[in-house]
């Protein structure tokens, strides 16, 4: 996990103009210039595209593009017939060219094609109107390669036709001078490009509740009650900020099942879950926050026994966990959760970034455990471990209002510079 954020810092996506002007060119019968031939350097130094994917629900749809190494995209909304295009910067492609069906509520069909000696685009023909929610590039990391994502969720009809009348007049206008996203990864943190007519759902999960009180210092506080205080500051600060619709998954004193937090967030189409624990352990010198994605390879030992311990409050009230799924499962779905999994990483990494100068944290505090509760195959999710209740020191900072604040605000900064905010 050595230098995980940098291994998966996802390029920075730029907006502005929505530099379309090959897709739209193309597939609206304007004149297309013929491009300059490429240096051959150049092109030698571009990757390929390695393989072309498209998976989709009833509201959300998802393009994936593996690729050899992080290069330059663009993307496009067209009229007639209703597509999005999405261009990406290559040499060549190592995957068959021509057009693909899909036939589900939101994606028809789609096409992959050559454009001259530096581009290939997907072409998503939709069966009703989408939007580009998020676009990113994810780097190499271990053997993945790198990923260009575009998520898509449904807009309006009169929405998306707007849409597509401006991409369609940025074309007539900047044709000669359109170029793509920068292939040279920013240094700026933003990774994501978050669409102006919606917000994204952060659903906040305050651990425990009812008569599962959690995890409980010797004066008798109990985690339940420091995880919901902190769930509604960070649900302030988030809102304070007019780029999230925020929930909470209990607002009051109530018992959640396990399974019950993980429909919530996939019910209301969230698109961020964020679990919030304060646990004990046996030595009381371990402290410090932390933040966990889901791997059934626990990063250690004591990792390994926080998510058991988590895993087990359902038994405890008398309930029993929902059995495994089975390893077989539905493609579309099993590249979906992938997918999932890799944006929860950024998700908790740039979360990290953020606590790091702001609290005290674990020695690495981007850690991985088999938590139940971030199971969600198409929900980034995350679980904060703001400290130990069986540390002295932990103990104050947790029950101390400024101190829950400051790390609030910390977490709030990482999940803006995760939507690109």
């Amino acid at each position: 996990m050595k230098d995980a954020r940098n291994m998966m810092r996802a390029s920075t996506v730029f907006s502005a103009l929505v530099f379309a002007f090959a897709a739209v060119l193309a597939l609206a019968a304007f004149p297309v210039r013929a491009q300059q031939s490429a240096d051959e350097s150049i092109l030698e130094n571009l990757p390929e595209v390695l393989a072309v994917r498209v998976s989709s629900t009833d509201t959300r749809a998802r393009l994936v593009v593996d690729l050899e190494r992080v290069t330059a995209f663009s993307f496009v909304s067209l009229a007639d017939p209703m597509a999005i295009a999405v261009d990406v910067r290559v040499r060549g492609l190592r995957v068959e060219e021509g057009g693909f069906p899909v036939g589900d509520e939101m994606i028809s069909s789609y096409n992959l094609a050559r454009l001259g000696a530096d581009r290939v685009r997907t072409t998503l023909f939709l069966s009703a109107p989408m939007q580009v929610q998020q676009a990113y590039v994810l780097e190499p990391f271990d053997e993945q390669p790198a990923r260009l994502v575009v998520d898509l969720i449904a807009e309006t009809a009169q929405a998306f036709a707007e849409r597509a009348a401006r991409d369609l007049a940025n074309a007539e206008q900047s044709a000669e001078r359109a170029t793509f996203v920068p292939d040279q990864p920013s240094n700026e943190p933003g990774t994501t490009l978050t669409a102006t007519e919606t917000r994204p759902l952060i659903l906040i999960d305050p651990g425990h509740g009812g008569n599962d009180g959690g995890a409980e210092t010797p004066d008798g506080i109990q985690e339940k009650t420091i995880t919901l205080a902190f769930a509604r500051k960070l649900q302030e600060l988030l809102i304070a900020t007019g780029h999230f619709d925020v929930a909470l998954s209990r607002d009051d004193d109530r018992f959640l099942l396990l399974e019950q937090r993980v429909q919530l967030a996939r019910e209301n189409k969230a698109d961020l879950f964020i679990s919030i624990h304060a646990d004990t352990f046996e030595d009381p010198t371990i402290r410090g926050a932390s933040v966990y994605t889901r791997d059934e390879q626990a990063s250690d030992v004591l990792d390994k026994v926080l998510a058991e311990q988590e895993n087990k409050v359902d038994l405890l009230a008398g309930y029993e966990l929902p059995q495994a799924e089975p390893a077989v499962v539905n493609i579309l779905v099993d590249l979906m959760r992938r997918e999932t999994r890799r944006q929860s990483f950024v998700a908790a990494s740039f979360i990290v970034d953020q606590l790091k100068p702001s609290v005290r944290v674990r020695r690495f505090p981007l850690r991985r455990a088999d938590f139940f509760v971030l199971q969600a195959p198409d929900v980034p999710s995350v679980l904060l471990e703001l400290g130990f209740l069986s540390n002295a020191s932990d103990e104050e900072n947790l029950i101390s209002p400024r101190w829950r604040e400051r790390v609030a605000e910390a977490v709030a900064r990482g999940i803006a510079q995760y939507f690109g905010e």
